[in-house]
C-alpha cells in the first residue's frame, strides 16, 4: 500500500478507521462514515449502544409517520379524537405490535389501508431487527489481549522487536498465526515522499496450540526495515505497527481474529516485559494477565511467555 502526500481530496469529510483496540485512529478523507447504502455493514459495526439507540429511533419514526397519517384523515380510526396525536401514536405502536386492544380500530377505506401497511410494515421491521439480533449475538469474539506497549530489546544478542498477546478466554485456542505489519513514511530515490508498508518476518508465526501468552518476535537484522532506527527515526518516519493475529476456538468450533496498532509513541527501547507465567502451589501453570503490559528495564533473561 502506498500513500502519497499532497494530493487534494474530492471531498471534506472524514471517517474514522479505527483499529480495534489500538492506540491510534487512522482517518480518510472523502469516506462517508455511515453509508446508507451499506445498512448491513453499518448495523453490524455500530455499538451495542448506538444500535439500540438507532433500533429506538427508527422504531419511533415509523410509529410518529404512521400516526400522522391516520390524523389526516378523521374518522379514519373509530374513537380516536380529531387532532388527538398522543392517542393516534399508541394506536399506531399497538398497530405495529399487532396488538389490538379493541377501543381504537380502522373504521374506513383510509383507516384499514394504513393499518394494513403498518402491520406489514411492522413484520418486515421486526424479522429484520431479529435477524441483526442473531447476527451481532452469534459473532465469535477473540478476546485476544495485547500489551499496551511494544518493546524493542536485546534477545538472542539481536534487537528484537516484541509484541506481547494473551488468550483472554478460558477456553482453549488452537492453530493459531500472528502477522506483523509495519507503515512507514519514506522518501524514493528521486525524492518523492509515500508511506510504504512491510511484512516483518517473525521468528515464530504460528502455534499449534495458545492456551496463554505469546510474545511475537521480529529479529531487527540487516533486512528488516527497522534496522539502525531508533526512537528518534522512528518518530520521524512516523512508524506505525499492526499485531494481527488469527486462531480457532476449539469450543465455538470458529475461527476469530483480532489487530492491534501502536504508533512510534508505544514502542518503547531498553526494556522487556515482566514475567507473567508462574507456577501455584499444585504446579499448575499460571497466567497473570493483569501484567500482561508491565515492563521493566532490560536486563537479565528475556521475558516469559
Amino acid at each position: 500500500m502506498e500513500e502519497k502526500p499532497g494530493a487534494k481530496p474530492r471531498s471534506l469529510a472524514t471517517a474514522p478507521m479505527p483499529v480495534a483496540g489500538a492506540a491510534l485512529e487512522l482517518r480518510k478523507i472523502g469516506v462517508a462514515r455511515f453509508d446508507i447504502r451499506d445498512p448491513y455493514h453499518l448495523a453490524v459495526t455500530l455499538s451495542w449502544p448506538a444500535f439500540a439507540i438507532g433500533a429506538l429511533a427508527m422504531l419511533m419514526a415509523i410509529n410518529v409517520c404512521f400516526a400522522l397519517l391516520y390524523l389526516a384523515r378523521p374518522g379514519a380510526v373509530a374513537n380516536l379524537p380529531p387532532g388527538d396525536f398522543l392517542s393516534a401514536l399508541f394506536f399506531s405502536i399497538e398497530t405495529l405490535a399487532t396488538v389490538g386492544y379493541g377501543e381504537m380500530a380502522p373504521a374506513s377505506v383510509w383507516g384499514h389501508t394504513v393499518a394494513a401497511a403498518e402491520i406489514i410494515t411492522g413484520m418486515a421491521f421486526t424479522a429484520i431487527f431479529t435477524g441483526l439480533l442473531f447476527v451481532r449475538f452469534s459473532k465469535p469474539k477473540a478476546r485476544i489481549l495485547f500489551a499496551e506497549t511494544a518493546i524493542v530489546a536485546i534477545y538472542n544478542g539481536e534487537p528484537t522487536l516484541m509484541v506481547r498477546i494473551a488468550n483472554g478466554k478460558l477456553t482453549m485456542l488452537s492453530t493459531a498465526s500472528a502477522r506483523l505489519g509495519l507503515l512507514m513514511a519514506e522518501v524514493s530515490a528521486e525524492g518523492q515522499s509515500f508511506r510504504r508498508t512491510h511484512d516483518l518476518k517473525l521468528q515464530r508465526a504460528e502455534m499449534p496450540i495458545f492456551p496463554l501468552t505469546w510474545t511475537v518476535m521480529h529479529t531487527i537484522d540487516a533486512a528488516s526495515p527497522l534496522a539502525g532506527l531508533g526512537a528518534a527515526e522512528l518518530a520521524e518516519h512516523d512508524v506505525r505497527l499492526f499485531v494481527m493475529v488469527q486462531a480457532r476456538d476449539t469450543a465455538l468450533d470458529a475461527q476469530v481474529q483480532a489487530m492491534r496498532g501502536y504508533d512510534y509513541r508505544h514502542i518503547a527501547f531498553g526494556r522487556r516485559y515482566a514475567d507473567a507465567i508462574s507456577l501455584d502451589e499444585a504446579g499448575r501453570t499460571v497466567a497473570d494477565l493483569s501484567r500482561l503490559s508491565l515492563t521493566e528495564p532490560e536486563g537479565g533473561d528475556a521475558a516469559s511467555g
